[in-house]
């Protein structure tokens, strides 16, 4: 069989290029990574306070893991504080008050991914649905603004409405004939009340992450289901969900890795010694044992410990989701 010009010139590009005379010897991956940044330095100048941030504040840190195996003393330092291996570990874990510090934080956690976590998607899909562009802004505006407010205010507002004495809730019971509730000072209420908090606050500003995942659904798909006569719960249900699964996927991948992280902030000022029992997190205990004792390798342990929960988690998530066929984080 006799091959034609073309076909042969075909065959040549297809076969892998031999060491012929003048051909460039291979570059090394220091050679590329110097190309690439020759050519992208502008890029790299844009993403170097990210990359500075993560260096001094997430990387350098790690560091200080050094004192969970140590009895440290600021005086010697890291290098010279003697070295006790697992003492602080067998300590914390035998401390009583690990199950009840493991308790409530896994308890916070839960009702937030339980009743918190879904509420943005909720928001965001209403959100999508109307049509009218002003009062969409107007909404969004409005459930955005707790965001920017600190925790001391947002605790504030809560003991103005809610309190016992003066609280509005309170008054308006009295005068309808009923009892005062203790609202702030009742334990049975606490984690509700941090729950129905985190709502307010951060619910709003959650949205702008699933607004964005809605604008990229291919406007196409919503015109193919319209043609074929679908409703817009319709539409909602096997166009807009699927299309936001991925993004719902991984925020929740990421949610579980802060699983031990409840915020320090919002606890530690609602907290009061009614409810100390239910209110004792982690991240409160790290403060009280570790910079009001001086506690600093103690603490350090149980900081150590949030951290690797919520890397067994993430993992763990991530490998389930690929196995049911999504994307994951990784």
């Amino acid at each position: 069989m006799t091959l034609s010009h073309s076909q042969l010139e075909r065959l040549q590009e297809a076969l892998p290029a031999g060491r012929s005379e003048g051909a460039h010897p291979k570059k090394t991956w220091v050679q590329e990574w110097q190309v690439a940044l020759k050519r992208d330095k502008y890029l790299y100048v844009m993403a170097a306070p990210g990359l500075l941030f993560f260096l001094i504040f997430k990387y350098v840190p790690l560091w200080g893991l050094l004192l969970a195996f140590q009895n440290f003393s600021p005086y010697l330092g890291f290098w010279d504080s003697e070295w006790v291996g697992f003492k602080y570990f067998a300590e914390f874990f035998g401390n009583p008050d690990f199950m009840l510090l493991f308790r409530n934080t896994m308890a916070i956690s839960l009702l937030n991914i339980v009743f918190f976590f879904p509420i943005p998607i909720v928001v965001a899909l209403l959100l999508n649905e109307v049509r009218k562009l002003a009062f969409k802004k107007f909404i969004q505006t409005v459930i955005y603004l707790p965001h920017f407010l600190s925790w001391v205010i947002i605790v504030g507002i809560c003991f103005l409405i809610l309190g016992e004495g003066s609280g509005v809730v309170n008054q308006l019971i009295v005068e309808f004939g009923g009892q005062k509730i203790q609202f702030l000072t009742e334990p049975n209420l606490f984690w509700a009340m941090l729950t129905a908090q985190s709502i307010w606050k951060e619910a709003g500003w959650g949205t702008i992450i699933f607004l964005a995942a809605l604008a990229g659904i291919n406007s196409e798909l919503y015109e193919a289901a319209q043609i074929d006569g679908a409703t817009r719960w319709q539409q909602m249900r096997n166009v807009t969900i699927p299309g936001i699964k991925s993004t719902i996927i991984v925020l929740l991948i990421l949610r579980l890795g802060q699983v031990m992280d409840v915020g320090f902030e919002q606890i530690y000022l609602m907290a009061s010694g009614p409810v100390a029992q239910v209110a004792d997190v982690f991240d409160t205990y790290v403060y009280r044992v570790g910079i009001q004792q001086g506690r600093f390798s103690y603490a350090t342990v149980a900081g150590l410990f949030k951290s690797v929960v919520g890397l067994i988690l993430v993992v763990s998530a991530n490998r389930l989701a690929k196995k049911f066929g999504e994307e994951g984080l990784y």
